[in-house]
């Protein structure tokens, strides 16, 4: 709880991912992926209680080994490829009610830490704001970036000034989802049906705890990280 406020964490853990099969279960760096998420919620000091939302009896016996709260089954039609992200977070809420706030913590963001998702939930509340997101400086620019004209001719995504394009300190500072934390209030989400509105705060995390697991090349990004801060 913080500042008066009960805090439901849902950690959806579905079994039928398709880039990387089973991939919630997959082994990194000596645990299942979704147990590192488990692991940093279990340690927060704001959230009053952590539930992971999966359909599947493998996953919901692994995530129990490994310190999981799966308090309810999730429906088989709200765990299928199309199902839009939204709907196991307004199931969960539906089953576990009587919480002013919902955090989300995919478990594809392994490298987040406890003190992302604290700082994630403080930043919303200190700021009075229903929903925040946390987000990671790009990399790649998108003031730098072009799209084919019909003669195959370079054109600009975004407009600017040449003389602030040729030094990269002058770009306007740009953000993405790194898809790591999200923090709602109840009545946000049932209002909007979705994570983003147009005052939903961004909870700038860095580039090396906002890593997003799709792929078998990521799980091996992922590890060399995670054993590098062991």
């Amino acid at each position: 709880m913080y500042k008066g406020k009960k805090i439901l964490a849902i950690i959806p853990a579905r079994g039928g991912s398709k880039g990387v099969p089973r991939k919630n279960i997959k082994m990194l760096a000596g645990k299942p992926l979704l147990a590192w998420t488990i692991a940093e919620a279990n340690k927060s000091k704001l959230i009053d209680m952590c539930v992971v939302s999966t359909e599947d009896e493998e996953i919901k016996s692994v995530a129990e080994a490994w310190g999981g709260n799966v308090p309810f089954m999730r429906p088989a039609e709200l765990a299928q490829d199309d199902t839009p992200g939204i709907e196991p977070v307004l199931h969960a809420m539906e089953l576990m009610p009587g919480y002013d706030l919902i955090v989300l913590l995919q478990a594809t963001s392994p490298l987040r830490t406890v003190e992302d998702i604290d700082g994630a939930i403080v930043h919303c509340m200190e700021k009075e704001r229903e929903s925040c997101v946390s987000v990671v400086e790009v990399t790649h620019s998108p003031y730098w970036m072009y799209r084919l004209d019909s003669q195959a001719c370079l054109q600009p995504i975004l407009k600017i000034e040449k003389e602030e394009s040729y030094q990269r300190q002058k770009l306007p500072k740009v953000y993405q989802l790194n898809g790591a934390v999200y923090v709602e209030s109840v009545a946000f989400l049932k209002k909007t049906q979705g994570f983003v509105g147009n005052d939903t705060l961004g909870y700038v995390m860095p580039h090396e705890r906002s890593y997003d697991i799709d792929t078998l090349f990521d799980f091996k990004i992922a590890e060399m990280l995670m054993e590098a801060r062991m």
